[in-house]
């Protein structure tokens, strides 16, 4: 595949991505990402230029060096043809199948590719799929097809209030990062603190300060530039915090002119109907994300 490099071809791809919207969303928030700076040291991977079918989006090689820390070997895929996408995904030069990694994308269809390369490269994969949602100023900005009329003449919804000389709204610090990663569900080790401290460092995050001036309800960003890791500690569960991290790092996002996106997991009601007071654009693609781990 083509290593593509240059400010002006990395725009380009951009904006060819958003034009597939939203089921590029997962390597169209990595690209625009990358245009801003690319905190992570991602690459931008094509089968052909311009005219590309496959895009893989993936750390420098330097960057991943270690053979068991999937949340930095870590790809984004989107691709037009699935035949074409399984001849690349199959050169090692695009993934290295000898590692623990994962695969993210918004186009599930790629679990049909993931499956057939299984047997023939030896690896085990366990598929997550979870609701993808949009805030409704980046859906009416870059898909507004997805919107009717109604919607489209709202605002964004605001959670009830809260007890603002109890609750401070702050960003969090870096170490802060050991309480993100003990309540992560996809956390809780080691690997996964140090991706919480790179990204906690790289990206615009929100949390709300409780009565002792630490963290007790938070959201960050990842390298995909994705909101992640929403939690309220259980202790302050049941004070509508959640909602007002999320109203608020959305602000910042999109006040940055980045676009604001997440995914809840589709057993988690609780945070369902937090999307739907925000006023979240329920997408007709999912959030997927493949573990992959060498036999």
């Amino acid at each position: 595949m083509l290593h593509l490099q240059g400010a002006q071809t990395l725009q380009m791809l951009e904006k060819s991505l958003r034009k597939s919207l939203p089921e590029s969303l997962k390597v169209y928030g990595t690209v625009f990402h990358m245009n801003q700076g690319n905190p992570f040291k991602l690459k931008a991977l094509v089968d052909k230029w311009p005219d590309f079918n496959t895009v893989v989006t993936r750390p420098e090689e330097q960057e991943m060096t270690d053979d068991l820390d999937h949340y930095i070997n870590t790809y984004q895929v989107y691709f037009k043809d699935l035949e074409n996408c399984l001849d690349c995904l199959s050169s090692p030069e695009v993934i290295n199948w000898k590692q623990h990694l994962q695969i993210q994308s918004s186009q599930s269809s790629l679990n049909d590719v993931l499956q057939r390369l299984a047997a023939s490269k030896h690896f085990k994969t366990e598929q997550t799929r979870c609701i993808l949602y949009l805030s409704l100023e980046t859906a009416k900005k870059l898909v507004p097809s997805l919107l009717d009329a109604k919607t489209l003449s709202s605002t964004c919804g605001t959670p009830k209030a809260i007890n603002q000389e109890v609750f401070r709204l702050s960003s969090l610090h870096v170490s802060h990062a050991s309480l993100v990663n003990k309540l992560w569900h996809f956390g809780g080790n080691e690997r996964s603190q140090r991706f919480i401290e790179r990204c906690i460092k790289a990206f615009p995050s929100t949390c709300l300060l409780g009565p002792e001036g630490t963290p007790v309800s938070w959201n960050l960003m990842d390298q995909t530039g994705e909101m992640r890791m929403a939690t309220t500690v259980p202790e302050y569960w049941g004070h509508g915090l959640i909602s007002h991290v999320l109203h608020y790092q959305i602000q910042t996002v999109e006040n940055l002119g980045f676009p604001s996106y997440g995914h809840t997991q589709k057993s988690n009601t609780v945070m369902q109907n937090i999307s739907h007071i925000l006023q979240l654009v329920r997408l007709p693609c999912d959030w997927n994300q493949w573990s992959c781990v060498p036999l």
